[in-house]
């Protein structure tokens, strides 16, 4: 929407009167320099506080004799406005939007693929070098618990330093507690601690299921071979790999698997908007609607069937997907989040009726927020 102003400060007050107080981002746009950019929960307060004529000196901002025209879009929810406000900014913004957003990338647990002797880090920037990318998580600290007790049941080295393998090597207490290989004292070679790091991608992967499985395989052998000490060890071991997988973040998984929905109130009647997920890339929302068709309603499952019947995954920039993720995680993982995340394995098999039920708990107000 957009509110031209004329040049006596009478029309400025009469295109005040115009706004609405409902949450929206808006620009407004100055007779000389550069716009304006923010968001608000109540439009019409904050354009008042920006523009209204004032009694008495104040150090805030007033923007009142330099407007000439204000330009504003209603959102439904913070997930809406965080990505028109990213939009706008990276149109106006092209070289600072970063800092005027103030966007903090999310960290992710990293295992480098591409050194001979793969090892992990916890980074905030998605490259693209062979690496594969776990997150994202709600916080550094998180992220590093993760990463300290997943390595805990892997035999991959902790060290940061580019190896040179050696004989001579002084080696690590890791190595002397048996929980590395000790590639830097060549004890194994490439080969041998690729085999492993393998193990490791495959446990990120799968969310824990390929060792989870393999480990109840092997207790359930020793049971039925009547080995039940063994098979007390290997249920200690899968309690521990459980507790591993209890301590990650919600929104936690290999990005390329990152596949979901998320659901929020929408500033048209009678709708929601979805967000989709593809392999941690995000685009537009998806609106739907719950209008009457020829005097029958249709039914919640049918309607999301033909959304998302058209739906093309999108194709992003690293950095745009890196940073969409960004507000995607802010979202998710604030106390204000309104809404609802539902991940999906595959878009091709969506779980409809979970669907279904997220889409009428965001429409009649019922979620809960995120704590």
């Amino acid at each position: 929407m957009i509110l031209d102003v004329a040049e006596d400060l009478a029309g400025l007050d009469e295109a005040l009167e115009q706004a609405p107080n409902l949450p929206a981002v808006f620009l407004l746009w100055p007779r000389q320099g550069e716009p304006y950019l923010s968001k608000t929960n109540l439009l019409r307060r904050r354009l008042l506080r920006l523009l209204k004529e004032r009694e008495k000196p104040s150090r805030l901002l007033n923007l009142r004799h330099t407007v000439r025209r204000i330009e504003y879009w209603l959102t439904g929810s913070a997930l809406e406005s965080a990505a028109r406000l990213y939009e706008l900014a990276r149109l106006h913004f092209p070289r600072t939007y970063a800092d005027l957003l103030h966007l903090r990338l999310p960290p992710y647990v990293k295992i480098l693929l591409q050194n001979e002797f793969p090892r992990s880090q916890v980074t905030t920037h998605l490259g693209r070098a062979p690496a594969l990318y776990y997150g994202p998580f709600r916080t550094r600290a998180s992220a590093e618990r993760f990463e300290s007790q997943f390595l805990d049941l892997f035999q991959v080295r902790r060290c940061q330093e580019d190896l040179a393998p050696s004989p001579e090597h002084p080696g690590c207490m890791y190595g002397e507690m048996g929980m590395c290989l000790r590639p830097c004292q060549q004890v194994v070679g490439v080969e041998e601690y690729s085999h492993e790091v393998g193990r490791a991608v495959e446990f990120l992967r799968t969310d824990g299921r390929s060792l989870l499985d393999f480990i109840i395989q092997s207790r359930d052998r020793m049971s039925e071979e009547l080995r039940f000490e063994e098979a007390a060890r290997q249920h200690k071991r899968l309690e521990k790999v459980q507790e591993v997988l209890r301590q990650r973040d919600e929104m936690a998984r290999e990005i390329g698997r990152l596949d979901g929905v998320a659901v929020t109130p929408s500033t048209a009647p009678n709708a929601v908007e979805l967000w989709p997920v593809h392999q941690g890339c995000w685009r537009d929302p998806l609106r739907l609607g719950f209008e009457v068709e020829e005097g029958k309603t249709v039914s919640l499952d049918h309607k999301l069937r033909e959304t998302f019947a058209g739906w093309a995954p999108p194709r992003l920039s690293g950095i745009e997907r890196q940073e969409r993720l960004a507000l995607l995680a802010h979202w998710y993982y604030s106390s204000w989040r309104d809404g609802e995340w539902l991940p999906v394995e595959s878009f091709d098999e969506l779980p409809y009726r979970k669907l279904v039920h997220a889409v009428s708990r965001v429409a009649h107000g019922d979620t809960q927020p995120a704590r």
